[in-house]
């Protein structure tokens, strides 16, 4: 098991969580997105791929949310 980058006590156990942006006129929601959180602190990490996606995500939703979106990570954003 990986410690935590952030605290350096925890270990990091995959799990999913919400990931939210606040873009001042739109909020995008973003549900059961992959990550890896500590056991200790509770910070959560993501991989390139999911902050990949995650980028993605974010900009197709931006382009068809007016003020909330909120969608599901392993879902394709229309």
């Amino acid at each position: 098991m990986t410690n935590c980058f952030f605290c350096k006590k925890g270990t990091l156990e995959e799990t999913v969580t919400t990931y939210m942006v606040d873009l001042k006129d739109c909020i995008i929601i973003v549900r059961n997105v992959p990550c890896e959180e500590c056991s200790q602190c509770g910070e959560k990490f993501f991989s390139d791929s999911v902050m990949q996606r995650l980028d993605d995500i974010v900009q197709k939703a931006r382009s068809l949310a007016s003020e909330v979106f909120v969608t599901d990570y392993s879902k394709k954003v229309a």
